[in-house]
């Protein structure tokens, strides 16, 4: 199913998924009255296959679905170029814990649980697609033998190529900016997350944990109770 609606004003394309009609219908009308262009689907291979066509700017993925999960949808289209630039925010009426890390652990920016509230869902949408239109244009960062591109969204470490979710990658970005440089962690929160966004304490330390795991874990060091730096 898609289903779309276009304001110059505001081209923003969002896909939205979930197996419930009437949650779709509902975010929908909230969404298409702001003037987004809104894509609908059922399930996470719907999901993607829409997706690779429309390359939206956002995605708001449901958890529990049929077919094809949220979850493995997102690591799906982690993996993908037509999501490179695609932030995903996970909805799910399950307030458990693990959602919320298998959310983030699987390449989640954003967590919001159900029943939605429009006013809520809104502001979120507005302020991480104020901080997709203010990101930075200088396409690569180099340091040591790391390369960041901001481009591709992707990491070099000589002729290995590494994927990072978009938080992690956001966050290894303002570490690597400045070598040395104690970042507190409320620092980090308000730069990589908005000060606007809701997120659990525990969040930077999953998504540091995300990083050493996959660029080593010699490159961020940890001052304790302070917060973290990248080492020259």
């Amino acid at each position: 199913m898609l289903n779309k609606k276009i304001n110059m004003e505001n081209p923003y394309k969002i896909l939205v998924v979930d197996d419930e009609d009437d949650i779709l219908e509902f975010i929908e009308y909230n969404l298409q009255k702001e003037g987004y262009e809104v894509h609908l689907a059922h399930n996470g291979q719907e999901a993607i296959t829409i997706g690779k066509k429309i390359k939206p700017d956002l995605v708001l993925l449901d958890v529990m679905m049929p077919v094809m999960d949220g979850i493995e949808a997102c690591k799906l289209m982690k993996s993908d170029k037509s999501f490179s630039k695609s932030f995903i925010i996970f909805l799910t009426a399950r307030s458990e814990e693990y959602s919320e890390i298998a959310g983030f652990n699987a390449g989640a920016d954003d967590y919001i649980a159900k029943p939605i509230k429009p006013r809520v869902l809104l502001s979120r949408l507005s302020a991480i697609l104020r901080r997709k239109n203010k990101e930075i244009v200088e396409s690569k960062l180099t340091v040591g033998d790391l390369i960041i591109d901001r481009e591709t969204f992707l990491v070099y470490r000589g002729d290995h190529k590494i994927q990072l979710a978009r938080k992690e990658f956001e966050l290894l970005y303002l570490l690597a900016g400045k070598p040395g440089k104690v970042f507190t962690r409320e620092h980090i929160l308000e730069k990589v997350w908005g000060d606007d966004v809701l997120v659990v304490d525990r969040t930077i330390d999953v998504h540091i944990r995300k990083i050493r795991e996959k660029i080593g874990d010699e490159y961020i060091g940890t001052v304790k109770g302070v917060g973290y730096k990248f080492e020259i």
